[in-house]
């Protein structure tokens, strides 16, 4: 029996041991809540009594302070619980919630700029006509700049930014022809630059002279009239 009772006894030290580290690993939420009476305190208590995770709730009106204890409680679930079922004047004031870090811009990755290639085709062109269909179906290519056929060699040179072997795969299916890659070489980044630059410069905008309309018969020879007769 004696055996029995320390046994007994043992047992219960440890379920009590065990009840208060429960308790003191509970997460303890505190919240500001503005409580003028009793009534506002009940409401506060009715909100959170049986909520997902709570445990165990202690009201502090004086310095108007809820606790609410629970090993699985959401602070930010409580705390947007009371929002809502009480006042939206509320503050968490442990744990405090963290702030949300802006998204750092990440730079903005610059594709390297496509290189322009060279390429000389064998192409067999027995006529004016063959060159002109050539030259006129590759020009509309994408990614082509110049294509310079020449007839004697029956080679074509082609300049653009292009992947040759798929030129070579389009041009074999639109025209029908044998095409070979006699010679393949890249332009070099300044070439390059130049280039783009030549192609630019070439772009010449012209505009008509201006038109004179609307001018009195008065003004026609008038001193005062810029666009007068110079014989006058």
């Amino acid at each position: 029996m004696g055996k029995n009772n320390r046994i007994n006894e043992q047992t219960t030290v440890q379920n009590q041991s065990d009840e208060d580290q429960k308790v003191e690993n509970c997460k303890e939420i505190i919240l500001k809540v503005y409580m003028h009476c009793e009534g506002c305190s009940d409401k506060v208590f009715d909100c959170l009594q049986g909520f997902d995770g709570v445990e165990e709730i202690k009201m502090d009106r004086a310095n108007s302070k809820v606790v609410v204890k629970g090993e699985k409680a959401d602070p930010i679930k409580v705390f947007e619980r009371v929002q809502k079922k009480y006042s939206r004047n509320v503050e968490l004031l442990h744990p405090k919630p963290k702030p949300s870090g802006e998204k750092k811009q990440e730079p903005e990755k610059k594709e390297p700029e496509p290189e322009v290639n060279i390429v000389i085709l064998k192409m067999y062109m027995h006529c004016e006509g063959c060159v002109r269909d050539i030259k006129k179906s590759i020009v509309r290519m994408k990614g082509v700049f110049s294509v310079e056929p020449d007839m004697s060699n029956s080679q074509v040179t082609v300049k653009g930014v292009f992947d040759p072997p798929k030129l070579v795969e389009i041009i074999k299916k639109r025209l029908g022809k044998h095409v070979e890659i006699v010679k393949e070489e890249q332009v070099k980044k300044e070439r390059n630059i130049e280039f783009q630059r030549d192609r630019k410069e070439k772009c010449v905008v012209y505009y008509p002279p201006p038109h004179l309309q609307n001018v009195c018969d008065c003004l026609i020879f008038s001193d005062e009239n810029i666009n007068s007769c110079s014989i006058m």
